[in-house]
């Protein structure tokens, strides 16, 4: 998987509103004199908004791609926090954090139950005691609506095209993503990109939340409503 492409118009792609609702479940839950490891942290717009609110925020990313605007968006907001480039199932080596954040559906890149445990142990053990484990995951639901599904559109000099379809394993997509992109020479360069999603019955989710050793596990969804059969995000609060 490469956010090669899909990095330069992830933004315009978000639906901004989410950001303030994140912001606000995260302070309802963490206190602002907290250090927070924000995994998946993406084009560093959540993190630039909890630094501005007084949080110590370390972000980390496997893209180098979304690393980089990250870092461009910090200067144009006269903002700045760590950045790391590393794969969330590999944090042993970082130091003790009072809570670790995952949102946007990050952790549904995870291809099996075994990485998600994973980065559920690897989450737990760069924690300190009693700290808070924030993120959320697209229902089956959501997923379900993605499947069969076609988006195309326009974003600057970026043509794409956005084709999803049901993956092999139960309850997962694969977003085929393809960009024409207009070079200095008036043609147009194609690109593909391939990104893979995955959920699980919330039930599997608080039984690895366990089994990582978190101590207790609440669960709402769509930020902070209840959980129903039209829930289209599922989020967790796993304490430690």
């Amino acid at each position: 998987m490469s956010y090669n492409w899909f990095a330069q118009i992830y933004d315009e792609l978000m639906d901004n509103t989410l950001y303030d609702k994140w912001l606000a479940y995260t302070a309802d839950r963490v206190s602002p004199t907290d250090t927070v490891l924000e995994l998946g942290c993406g084009t560093g717009i959540l993190g630039i908004m909890l630094t501005k609110a007084g949080y110590d925020v370390t972000g980390l990313d496997l893209s180098e791609e979304m690393l980089s605007l990250a870092y461009d968006r910090q200067i144009d907001e006269e903002t700045a926090f760590p950045l790391i480039q590393r794969d969330m199932r590999e944090l042993s080596e970082l130091p003790e954090y009072e809570s670790v954040i995952c949102y946007s559906d990050a952790l549904c890149y995870m291809t099996d139950e075994q990485e998600l445990l994973t980065v559920f142990k690897e989450v737990h053990s760069c924690l300190s005691s009693g700290g808070v484990f924030l993120f959320d995951v697209h229902s089956i639901l959501k997923i379900n609506d993605f499947l069969e599904t076609s988006f195309h559109a326009e974003v600057e000099s970026i043509f794409f095209a956005w084709d999803s379809y049901e993956g092999d394993p139960p309850y997962s997509v694969e977003h085929h993503l393809s960009f024409f992109v207009h070079t200095e020479q008036n043609k147009y360069e194609r690109f593909e990109e391939v990104h893979k999603e995955r959920t699980y019955p919330l039930e599997t989710y608080v039984k690895l939340l366990e089994q990582a050793g978190f101590k207790t596990v609440e669960v709402t969804a769509d930020f902070d409503e209840e959980v129903t059969a039209e829930s289209k995000r599922w989020f967790f609060e796993a304490k430690k």
